[in-house]
């Protein structure tokens, strides 16, 4: 008689973005007990899978391989085993892979589960001061084409405007915001959340622009946020 096993599932597990205490109890036990680990970088998920102890097999799963990759981790998970997806830190999937694996999870009929956990998004809003109830997540824009017209329509938003952007190109991306929002719309930067530096710069974007000038170096990824016309005039009529 043919055995036939129960699909494994795809574990989406968030790993910590600076404290390594912000990793869940649930996430290293998940780690620990699925038959493979896809990770970003095998060499920087490594140090965090020795802190813990967890010895896991895994294999590398980024942008310039998944497409040859996904599909034999799918046929895996068809046979019965478990995969877990990290990367290098944060939530996959959100301006990290993970994305393709997912989708193709899903259209072979395979469970995923997504576990609560580290992010740069949420702390950086909750802690802006800028209105929290309605917000969009822009992510990182495209470096050339189309940038200019997102960024135009992104300054009429209702809602506070979320962005990820690298520590050397922060302040190209608020002399664009100036451009067309105005140097006194209100925004913050949230550099090296969760990290021993930790720092949130509030101000008009003229403001954030004169700090972004006077460092050496900007140094960590950074969150900036953008109050809407209407909250900006608001807090500083």
């Amino acid at each position: 008689m043919t055995e036939f096993k129960t699909p494994g599932t795809l574990f989406l597990v968030p790993t910590p973005i600076g404290n390594l205490e912000d990793m869940t109890i649930r996430a290293i036990n998940t780690l620990k007990s699925v038959a493979l680990i896809a990770c970003e970088d095998t060499r920087t998920s490594g140090v965090l899978l020795n802190h813990f102890g967890i010895e896991t097999p895994r294999t590398s799963l980024h942008a310039h391989n998944e497409h040859g990759k996904v599909p034999r981790i799918i046929e895996k998970m068809i046979l019965g085993e478990d995969v877990a997806l990290i990367s290098d830190a944060g939530t996959p999937g959100i301006s990290d892979p993970g994305y393709l694996l997912t989708r193709a999870a899903l259209d072979a009929h395979l469970n995923v589960q997504a576990l609560p956990g580290a992010t740069a998004i949420i702390p950086a809003l909750a802690a802006s001061g800028l209105p929290t109830d309605k917000f969009v997540f822009e992510g990182f824009l495209p470096p050339k084409k189309g940038r200019q017209t997102r960024i135009m329509e992104l300054v009429e938003e209702d809602r506070t405007v979320i962005f990820y952007e690298s520590p050397h190109r922060i302040g190209k991306l608020i002399d664009q915001l100036i451009q067309f929002a105005g140097d006194d719309r209100q925004a913050v930067i949230a550099r090296e959340i969760s990290k021993k530096f930790e720092e949130y710069i509030r101000g008009s974007l003229s403001e954030l622009q004169e700090w972004v000038k006077a460092q050496a170096k900007v140094r960590g990824e950074c969150v900036l946020l953008l109050a809407s016309k209407k909250t900006s005039d608001r807090i500083n009529p």
